[in-house]
């Protein structure tokens, strides 16, 4: 599957601390044979993806589209289309289909969406109905 993950309070906070499980999760998706998106609404952002070295888990970066986002997605040339959105707004993974996660704003050591994340994930490549939600 091509999983898509939003950068900014998804992946990291707002001053760049990476949230707690990303690589392993990274780590186990690859392992799994998925794909891996990194997009954000401010542009491509290999420069986090490789602050943080996850460049050998991702396989492109984007500028994700904030609204038409069927045109968008063509004039930013993304390419494969998303199976997946991991992203902090409902919005976008009601459009594309996905899970919407907490905002990772600040950094806080205990939070464990990635694991609900890697969970959500496989019950949907292997045609289960995930039994949880997160948010809403």
């Amino acid at each position: 599957m091509n999983i898509y993950f939003d950068c900014d309070y998804t992946l990291i906070t707002w001053d760049g601390k990476l949230r707690p499980k990303v690589e392993d999760t990274f780590r186990k998706l690859k392992e799994d044979g998925h794909d891996i998106y990194v997009w954000s609404g401010v542009g491509i952002r290999w420069l986090e993806v490789r602050r943080h070295n996850l460049e050998q888990y991702v396989t492109d970066c984007f500028h994700k589209p904030l609204f038409d986002y069927e045109r968008k997605m063509q004039e930013f040339g993304i390419d494969p289309r998303p199976d997946i959105i991991v992203d902090d707004y409902l919005e976008i993974t009601r459009f594309f289909g996905g899970i919407r996660i907490t905002p990772y704003v600040y950094e806080k050591l205990d939070d464990r969406d990635m694991d609900k994340v890697y969970q959500f994930i496989s019950s949907v490549s292997s045609n289960q109905r995930p039994d949880f939600t997160l948010n809403s």
